[in-house]
């Protein structure tokens, strides 16, 4: 019997699209690779105003877009992750003060239960010496 739950569909569709989305990568740095070896062979080409060769520009513009595309999904993931963190932080936190609250509480309750059953085991003595007191009299 196979059962399929939500969080396996939706595991199951973030897996499809990080795999699509690192093969639309690796496809991008093939074709980039395939294309612009030559260019990548030869020295740069300055031109003595110092702009680049407008093939090479294009190079630079296509390595750079194909950098910006990997690094914004990892990027986004991070700050994901950062932003959870910091709210596991507060939470923890928050429940840290909860726990010190509650032990403070019981810990006045424990004192006041103490001095309770000290008054009233000095005044259960108080009436047995009065009691014996009353028998021998």
């Amino acid at each position: 019997m196979n059962v399929t739950t939500r969080s396996d569909k939706n595991e199951s569709i973030e897996v499809d699209s990080n795999l699509a989305a690192v093969s639309e990568v690796e496809a991008g740095i093939r074709d980039f690779v395939r294309n612009d070896v030559a260019y990548l062979r030869r020295p740069p080409t300055l031109t003595p105003d110092g702009p680049l060769e407008p093939s090479t520009e294009a190079t630079v513009n296509n390595v750079n877009s194909l950098i910006q595309r990997v690094a914004g999904t990892s990027l986004a993931e991070i700050e994901n992750l950062i932003a959870e963190l910091e709210s596991l932080r507060d939470l923890l936190h928050a429940e840290g003060q909860r726990v010190q609250r509650e032990i403070s509480g019981y810990a006045q309750l424990s004192q006041a239960a103490m001095k309770s059953t000290r008054m009233i085991a000095d005044n259960v003595v108080q009436w047995k010496r009065a009691a014996d007191g009353l028998r021998n009299s």
